[in-house]
Protein backbone atom coordinates (compact mmCIF):
# COMPACT_ATOMS: atom_id res chain seq x y z
CA UNK A 1 0.00 0.00 0.00
CA UNK A 2 1.16 3.51 -0.78
CA UNK A 3 1.75 6.02 2.02
CA UNK A 4 -0.21 9.02 0.78
CA UNK A 5 -3.20 9.78 -1.41
CA UNK A 6 -3.29 12.94 -3.49
CA UNK A 7 -6.97 13.66 -4.01
CA UNK A 8 -8.45 16.15 -6.45
CA UNK A 9 -12.11 17.21 -6.51
CA UNK A 10 -12.78 18.53 -10.00
CA UNK A 11 -15.61 19.94 -12.10
CA UNK A 12 -15.16 20.66 -15.82
CA UNK A 13 -11.43 21.21 -15.43
CA UNK A 14 -10.14 18.86 -18.13
CA UNK A 15 -8.25 21.79 -19.61
CA UNK A 16 -6.28 22.23 -16.36
CA UNK A 17 -5.76 18.68 -15.07
CA UNK A 18 -2.83 17.83 -17.41
CA UNK A 19 -0.63 20.28 -15.49
CA UNK A 20 -1.27 18.38 -12.26
CA UNK A 21 -0.86 15.01 -13.97
CA UNK A 22 2.56 15.94 -15.35
CA UNK A 23 3.70 17.10 -11.91
CA UNK A 24 2.63 13.81 -10.33
CA UNK A 25 4.29 11.69 -12.99
CA UNK A 26 7.47 13.70 -12.36
CA UNK A 27 7.56 13.11 -8.59
CA UNK A 28 10.89 11.92 -7.19
CA UNK A 29 8.93 9.51 -4.98
CA UNK A 30 6.12 7.39 -6.36
CA UNK A 31 4.86 6.38 -2.90
CA UNK A 32 1.39 7.78 -3.60
CA UNK A 33 -1.80 7.27 -5.54
CA UNK A 34 -4.00 9.89 -7.19
CA UNK A 35 -7.71 9.88 -6.40
CA UNK A 36 -9.81 12.02 -8.71
CA UNK A 37 -13.34 12.89 -7.57
CA UNK A 38 -15.28 14.06 -10.62
CA UNK A 39 -18.11 16.27 -9.35
CA UNK A 40 -20.44 15.72 -12.28
CA UNK A 41 -18.24 17.10 -15.06
CA UNK A 42 -19.80 17.45 -18.51
CA UNK A 43 -16.51 17.92 -20.36
CA UNK A 44 -14.00 15.21 -21.38
CA UNK A 45 -12.57 14.66 -17.88
CA UNK A 46 -13.48 10.96 -17.81
CA UNK A 47 -11.89 10.21 -21.19
CA UNK A 48 -8.78 12.17 -20.24
CA UNK A 49 -8.35 10.23 -17.00
CA UNK A 50 -9.01 6.90 -18.73
CA UNK A 51 -6.15 7.67 -21.09
CA UNK A 52 -3.80 8.36 -18.19
CA UNK A 53 -4.88 5.18 -16.44
CA UNK A 54 -4.08 3.21 -19.58
CA UNK A 55 -0.62 4.78 -19.68
CA UNK A 56 0.05 3.21 -16.25
CA UNK A 57 2.67 5.74 -15.21
CA UNK A 58 1.08 6.34 -11.78
CA UNK A 59 -1.75 4.78 -9.81
CA UNK A 60 -4.97 6.67 -10.55
CA UNK A 61 -8.40 6.01 -9.08
CA UNK A 62 -11.39 7.82 -10.58
CA UNK A 63 -14.79 8.30 -8.97
CA UNK A 64 -17.69 10.04 -10.70
CA UNK A 65 -20.49 11.58 -8.64
CA UNK A 66 -23.41 13.91 -9.18
CA UNK A 67 -22.55 17.58 -8.89
CA UNK A 68 -22.72 18.74 -5.29
CA UNK A 69 -19.84 21.14 -4.76
CA UNK A 70 -16.26 20.89 -3.59
CA UNK A 71 -17.09 19.91 0.00
CA UNK A 72 -19.03 16.88 -1.20
CA UNK A 73 -15.96 15.86 -3.17
CA UNK A 74 -14.01 15.92 0.09
CA UNK A 75 -16.67 13.76 1.74
CA UNK A 76 -16.40 11.14 -1.01
CA UNK A 77 -12.61 11.27 -0.96
CA UNK A 78 -12.32 10.68 2.77
CA UNK A 79 -14.68 7.72 2.48
CA UNK A 80 -12.44 6.07 -0.15
CA UNK A 81 -8.90 6.90 0.97
CA UNK A 82 -7.06 3.97 2.55
CA UNK A 83 -3.50 5.35 2.79
CA UNK A 84 -1.94 6.66 6.00
CA UNK A 85 -1.85 10.28 4.78
CA UNK A 86 -3.81 12.41 2.35
CA UNK A 87 -3.43 15.79 0.69
CA UNK A 88 -5.89 17.72 -1.47
CA UNK A 89 -4.43 19.28 -4.60
CA UNK A 90 -7.05 21.27 -6.48
CA UNK A 91 -7.52 20.87 -10.21
CA UNK A 92 -5.90 24.22 -11.00
CA UNK A 93 -2.81 23.54 -8.86
CA UNK A 94 0.15 21.17 -9.05
CA UNK A 95 2.99 19.81 -6.90
CA UNK A 96 6.73 20.55 -6.95
CA UNK A 97 8.51 17.43 -8.19
CA UNK A 98 9.96 16.60 -4.75
CA UNK A 99 6.80 17.29 -2.73
CA UNK A 100 5.80 13.67 -2.06
CA UNK A 101 9.36 12.78 -1.07
CA UNK A 102 9.53 15.76 1.31
CA UNK A 103 6.17 14.97 2.93
CA UNK A 104 6.92 11.30 3.59
CA UNK A 105 10.46 11.99 4.82
CA UNK A 106 9.29 14.72 7.19
CA UNK A 107 6.39 12.61 8.49
CA UNK A 108 8.52 9.51 9.07
CA UNK A 109 10.95 11.61 11.08
CA UNK A 110 8.41 13.49 13.20
CA UNK A 111 5.13 11.58 13.32
CA UNK A 112 3.38 10.98 16.62
CA UNK A 113 -0.12 10.16 17.83
CA UNK A 114 -0.44 13.75 19.06
CA UNK A 115 -0.12 15.14 15.52
CA UNK A 116 -3.00 15.10 13.04
CA UNK A 117 -0.65 15.82 10.16
CA UNK A 118 1.46 18.49 8.52
CA UNK A 119 0.98 22.10 7.50
CA UNK A 120 3.18 23.03 4.54
CA UNK A 121 3.50 26.01 2.22
CA UNK A 122 1.57 27.02 -0.88
CA UNK A 123 3.62 28.97 -3.42
CA UNK A 124 2.90 30.81 -6.65
CA UNK A 125 4.50 29.81 -9.93
CA UNK A 126 7.21 32.41 -9.39
CA UNK A 127 8.18 30.72 -6.13
CA UNK A 128 6.81 33.36 -3.79
CA UNK A 129 4.99 32.04 -0.73
CA UNK A 130 1.21 32.58 -0.80
CA UNK A 131 1.00 33.31 2.94
CA UNK A 132 2.50 36.53 4.23
CA UNK A 133 5.34 34.64 5.91
CA UNK A 134 6.76 31.20 6.64
CA UNK A 135 5.99 29.24 9.77
CA UNK A 136 7.74 30.66 12.86
CA UNK A 137 11.33 29.54 13.30
CA UNK A 138 11.95 27.26 16.24
CA UNK A 139 8.28 26.30 16.57
CA UNK A 140 7.73 22.66 15.66
CA UNK A 141 3.97 22.40 15.91
CA UNK A 142 0.73 24.09 16.89
CA UNK A 143 -2.91 24.69 16.03
CA UNK A 144 -3.92 25.75 12.52
CA UNK A 145 -6.44 28.31 13.73
CA UNK A 146 -3.90 29.91 16.06
CA UNK A 147 -1.45 30.74 13.28
CA UNK A 148 -3.02 34.10 12.46
CA UNK A 149 -3.57 35.38 16.00
CA UNK A 150 -0.49 33.91 17.65
CA UNK A 151 2.10 34.15 14.89
CA UNK A 152 0.62 36.64 12.41
CA UNK A 153 0.60 34.15 9.54
CA UNK A 154 -2.10 34.92 6.97
CA UNK A 155 -2.97 33.36 3.65
CA UNK A 156 -3.45 29.89 2.24
CA UNK A 157 -1.26 26.98 3.31
CA UNK A 158 -1.34 23.27 2.49
CA UNK A 159 -2.81 20.53 4.71
CA UNK A 160 -1.57 16.96 4.93
CA UNK A 161 -3.80 14.92 7.25
CA UNK A 162 -3.69 11.49 8.78
CA UNK A 163 -6.59 9.65 7.22
CA UNK A 164 -7.58 7.92 10.46
CA UNK A 165 -7.84 11.30 12.19
CA UNK A 166 -9.88 13.20 9.64
CA UNK A 167 -12.35 10.32 9.41
CA UNK A 168 -13.20 10.73 13.11
CA UNK A 169 -15.01 13.99 12.45
CA UNK A 170 -18.41 14.66 10.86
CA UNK A 171 -18.78 14.93 7.11
CA UNK A 172 -19.35 18.33 5.58
CA UNK A 173 -23.11 18.97 5.67
CA UNK A 174 -25.06 19.24 2.43
CA UNK A 175 -27.78 21.87 2.13
CA UNK A 176 -30.52 21.82 -0.47
CA UNK A 177 -29.79 23.96 -3.55
CA UNK A 178 -26.34 24.91 -2.23
CA UNK A 179 -22.95 23.89 -3.61
CA UNK A 180 -20.47 25.15 -1.04
CA UNK A 181 -19.71 24.63 2.64
CA UNK A 182 -16.42 26.07 3.93
CA UNK A 183 -13.84 23.37 4.55
CA UNK A 184 -12.27 25.02 7.58
CA UNK A 185 -14.84 23.95 10.12
CA UNK A 186 -13.52 20.39 10.14
CA UNK A 187 -9.96 21.65 10.59
CA UNK A 188 -11.11 23.65 13.62
CA UNK A 189 -12.69 20.55 15.16
CA UNK A 190 -9.43 18.65 14.67
CA UNK A 191 -7.59 21.56 16.30
CA UNK A 192 -9.43 20.84 19.55
CA UNK A 193 -7.79 17.43 19.85
CA UNK A 194 -4.51 17.53 17.91
CA UNK A 195 -1.58 19.70 16.91
CA UNK A 196 -0.19 20.00 13.39
CA UNK A 197 3.48 19.83 12.46
CA UNK A 198 4.87 22.96 10.77
CA UNK A 199 6.91 22.34 7.62
CA UNK A 200 8.56 25.28 5.85
CA UNK A 201 8.67 23.65 2.43
CA UNK A 202 6.49 24.25 -0.67
CA UNK A 203 4.09 21.38 -1.17
CA UNK A 204 1.75 22.92 -3.72
CA UNK A 205 1.96 25.48 -6.53
CA UNK A 206 -1.29 27.42 -6.76
CA UNK A 207 -3.03 29.57 -9.31
CA UNK A 208 -6.29 31.30 -8.39
CA UNK A 209 -8.58 30.99 -11.40
CA UNK A 210 -11.25 33.55 -12.24
CA UNK A 211 -14.00 30.94 -11.77
CA UNK A 212 -12.63 29.59 -8.49
CA UNK A 213 -14.10 29.97 -5.00
CA UNK A 214 -11.33 32.23 -3.73
CA UNK A 215 -12.03 34.98 -6.26
CA UNK A 216 -15.81 34.68 -5.95
CA UNK A 217 -16.25 34.65 -2.19
CA UNK A 218 -19.00 37.31 -2.03
CA UNK A 219 -21.03 35.37 -4.59
CA UNK A 220 -20.52 32.25 -2.47
CA UNK A 221 -21.92 34.06 0.59
CA UNK A 222 -25.23 34.68 -1.17
CA UNK A 223 -25.51 31.41 -3.08
CA UNK A 224 -24.61 29.21 -0.09
CA UNK A 225 -25.77 30.99 3.09
CA UNK A 226 -26.58 27.82 5.04
CA UNK A 227 -23.09 26.48 4.48
CA UNK A 228 -21.59 29.66 5.91
CA UNK A 229 -24.09 29.74 8.80
CA UNK A 230 -22.99 26.24 9.75
CA UNK A 231 -19.31 27.16 9.70
CA UNK A 232 -19.78 30.42 11.60
CA UNK A 233 -21.64 28.64 14.40
CA UNK A 234 -18.74 26.25 14.86
CA UNK A 235 -16.18 29.06 14.79
CA UNK A 236 -18.16 31.14 17.30
CA UNK A 237 -17.92 28.19 19.65
CA UNK A 238 -14.30 27.16 19.17
CA UNK A 239 -12.34 30.22 17.94
CA UNK A 240 -9.37 30.96 20.19
CA UNK A 241 -9.88 34.70 20.78
CA UNK A 242 -12.85 36.91 21.60
CA UNK A 243 -12.10 38.99 18.50
CA UNK A 244 -12.36 35.95 16.24
CA UNK A 245 -15.58 34.80 17.89
CA UNK A 246 -17.08 38.28 17.49
CA UNK A 247 -16.15 38.52 13.81
CA UNK A 248 -17.78 35.16 13.19
CA UNK A 249 -20.87 36.26 15.11
CA UNK A 250 -21.14 39.27 12.79
CA UNK A 251 -20.86 37.05 9.72
CA UNK A 252 -23.32 34.57 11.21
CA UNK A 253 -25.91 37.33 11.61
CA UNK A 254 -25.26 38.56 8.07
CA UNK A 255 -25.75 35.12 6.52
CA UNK A 256 -28.90 34.52 8.56
CA UNK A 257 -30.34 37.83 7.34
CA UNK A 258 -29.64 36.80 3.75
CA UNK A 259 -32.21 34.01 4.02
CA UNK A 260 -34.43 35.85 6.54
CA UNK A 261 -33.75 33.07 8.99
CA UNK A 262 -35.90 32.90 12.11
CA UNK A 263 -34.42 32.11 15.50
CA UNK A 264 -31.07 33.78 14.79
CA UNK A 265 -30.30 34.23 18.48
CA UNK A 266 -31.90 30.98 19.61
CA UNK A 267 -29.89 28.83 17.18
CA UNK A 268 -26.58 30.62 17.77
CA UNK A 269 -23.73 28.78 19.46
CA UNK A 270 -22.89 32.00 21.36
CA UNK A 271 -26.13 33.82 22.07
CA UNK A 272 -24.73 36.72 24.08
CA UNK A 273 -22.11 37.58 21.49
CA UNK A 274 -24.69 37.29 18.71
CA UNK A 275 -26.90 39.89 20.40
CA UNK A 276 -23.98 42.31 20.55
CA UNK A 277 -22.97 41.52 16.96
CA UNK A 278 -26.47 41.92 15.50
CA UNK A 279 -26.28 45.58 14.35
CA UNK A 280 -22.83 44.99 12.87
CA UNK A 281 -24.14 41.92 11.04
CA UNK A 282 -26.97 44.02 9.63
CA UNK A 283 -24.48 46.58 8.28
CA UNK A 284 -22.25 43.86 6.86
CA UNK A 285 -25.20 42.23 5.11
CA UNK A 286 -26.15 45.52 3.44
CA UNK A 287 -22.54 46.13 2.38
CA UNK A 288 -22.13 42.64 0.91
CA UNK A 289 -25.50 42.79 -0.83
CA UNK A 290 -24.56 46.07 -2.53
CA UNK A 291 -21.32 44.51 -3.77
CA UNK A 292 -23.11 41.37 -4.89
CA UNK A 293 -25.79 43.31 -6.76
CA UNK A 294 -23.18 45.35 -8.61
CA UNK A 295 -21.41 42.20 -9.81
CA UNK A 296 -24.50 40.40 -11.02
CA UNK A 297 -25.35 40.70 -14.72
CA UNK A 298 -28.38 42.86 -15.47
Amino acid sequence: MKTITVFTPTYNRAYLLPQLYVSLVSQTSQDFEWLIIDDGSTDNTKDLVNGWQNEGKIIIRYIYKENGGMHTGHNVAYAHIHTELNICIDSDDFMPENAIELIIGFWDKNKSEKYAGILGLDVYKDGNVVSNRNFPKGVKSGKYYQLKGKYGLKGDIKFVYRTDVIRKYPEYPVFENERFTPLGYKYLLIDQDYDMLFFNEPLCVVEYMADGSTKNIITQYFKNPNGFIHERKVRMKYAYTLKERFINAVHYVSSCLTIEKKGIIKESSNKGLTVIAFPFGLLLNKYLKNNYDRKRPI
